[in-house]
């Protein structure tokens, strides 16, 4: 073994202790459910600011975004335009609702308990479907944050795809089963600076090796440089309308992510939400945009060698790792520094996969466990359910994810669609309708995560799916299908009781002690 691997290996055996560190302190923080799911609603701005953005952006923003750009071009930037918008207007419009609806509605610890509070299902009706929709998605969804711990491991290491799988599944599992929601935010905050020092750094230095006119440079990799660096092209072809609405709807999903709108419902008080807004939104914005500047930039960076294409280069997805290794094992003799920049990597794959355990964990043993099936659970049992439920999601993820050649994109984009069309529009409607009611929500959460199952798995056309053949995004139809539903159903059906009206009242004026 090199000098260089063992510099790399320090680096990361280093940063996994300081997780597990994290996780055993927590731990003795930890004494109850709600601590457990929600830390006691006593996260500070900055804190809920990046451990919401950690967990929103995982290993897609330094993976998978700056690998489709790399491959298509500034054509695919749509995608982080529609991300960033979606944060802002996230942050902006439904933080500080929900958050107070979440205190007002009986201090609903989980979504799918704030759905039930909010309109009084005494039958669980909502309470169930919306806890089999995030246990289904949040599957897929933390399978492409450990099949891109199994990348990275295999491209920097050379280790076998499977066997890094689960070496990044184990250290996940522990902090998380051991620490829950506060291990899970702290871990995050310090991911998140973690991922944005990587982002700022690693482009910079390898712009400044980039000789030559970067259009050239470019020419040499086989692509048309206008093309390339034109928002009006996806790839070799001009991009269409089609493909710039369901690029952009990707923001529609911040609505309905369960596991970032959980982190407004934890911030401590309006004074730290204001701070968290600030914060996550000027972090989203440098972070996507480095992201996208990462795969231009690497294009010509990484030449002779071009991902995807070169006999036995990695897949594009690899694009950030490559460039750190060249930039701190080749041109730079640091490798260690070059190790911890890798670990910006693994946390950004780290800082989502725990909080998606955190979340299926709490919708099994917090909603259906303890709130369905065995009201009368002490809180210590429901504190071991949710971490031994934390141990069998982790491990359908591993089989999920065991597959070498899954797409972190495709795995990322399925989830993402199934669960911002499902969540996404009751969220809305919830904090901004007050006629809105229990059959309407019904109807929303079923309409929305049916559309997105059709659209992309059934091949109903001509052997393909819907998705497939018309090439338009499955949660921008979903999100207006389930929209559609919740206003036609619950306009058609009974009013909400008085007591129902009377609370969306109290929570509109509602004002912190």
């Amino acid at each position: 073994m090199s000098m260089t691997t063992i510099a790399i290996l320090i680096a990361f055996a280093a940063y996994l202790l300081f997780m597990v560190f994290i996780g055993v302190w927590s731990m003795k923080k930890t004494t109850g459910a709600d601590d457990y799911f929600l830390g006691g609603r006593g996260l500070s701005g900055p804190v809920a600011a990046l451990s919401a953005q950690a967990s929103d952006m995982s290993g897609w923003l330094l993976m998978g975004l700056p690998g489709s750009v790399y491959a298509l071009g500034t054509g695919q930037a749509w995608i982080a335009v529609g991300l960033g918008l979606g944060t802002i207007i996230n942050w902006l419009v439904i933080a500080r609702p929900l958050r107070s609806y979440t205190i007002v509605a009986n201090n609903s610890m989980t979504l799918p308990e704030f759905f039930g509070n909010r309109y009084h299902d005494d039958k669980k009706i909502l309470l169930g479907i919306s806890s089999a929709i995030i246990v289904i998605f949040f599957l897929v969804y933390t399978a492409s944050a450990l099949a891109s711990g199994g990348k990275l491991f295999n491209t920097v290491f050379g280790i076998d795809y499977h066997v890094a799988l689960l070496i990044g599944a184990a250290v996940i599992l522990v902090y998380t089963f051991m620490g829950g929601f506060l291990a899970v935010c702290t871990t995050d905050f310090i991911q998140g600076s973690m991922m944005l020092i990587a982002l700022l750094v690693v482009p910079i230095i390898a712009w400044g090796y980039v000789s030559g006119s970067f259009s050239d440079m470019l020419a040499q990799t086989g692509v048309n440089s206008a093309h390339y660096l034109s928002l009006t092209y996806n790839g070799d072809h001009p991009i269409t309308l089609v493909e710039i609405l369901s690029n952009l709807a990707w923001g529609l999903g911040y609505c309905g992510m369960p596991h970032i709108l959980v982190r407004f419902m934890a911030i401590k008080n309006e004074k730290e939400l204001k701070k968290s807004s600030a914060i996550a939104i000027t972090w989203v914005v440098i972070s996507l945009t480095l992201a996208v500047v990462i795969g231009l930039v690497g294009r010509a960076f990484l030449l002779p060698e071009i991902l995807g294409e070169t006999a036995g280069a990695p897949s594009t997805e690899s694009v950030f790792i490559e460039m750190i290794k060249k930039v701190f094992m080749e041109i730079l003799p640091l490798p260690f520094v070059g190790g911890l920049f890798l670990c910006g990597i693994l946390a950004a794959i780290m800082s989502t996969a725990d909080s998606q355990l955190l979340v299926c964990s709490s919708s099994v043993s917090a909603d259906i466990y303890k709130d369905i099936l065995n009201p009368d659970a002490s809180d210590e049992k429901v504190l071991k359910i949710g971490r031994l439920v934390t141990i069998v999601v982790a491990v359908l993820a591993i089989f999920i994810a065991w597959n070498p050649d899954s797409s972190i994109m495709a795995l990322v984009s399925d989830a993402w669609a199934g669960l911002g069309s499902a969540f996404g529009p009751l969220v809305v409607m919830s904090l901004f309708w007050k006629r809105t009611n229990l059959q309407g929500a019904i109807a929303g959460l079923v309409s929305g995560a049916a559309t997105v199952l059709i659209w992309d798995y059934l091949p109903i056309m001509g052997g393909q799916t819907i998705g497939a053949a018309t090439g338009l995004y499955s949660l921008l139809v979903g999100f207006i299908v389930s929209l559609v539903f919740i206003i036609v159903v619950s306009l058609i059906t009974k009013a909400p009781e008085q007591a129902i009206l009377d609370e969306f009242e109290a929570y509109k004026n509602f004002k912190e002690n």
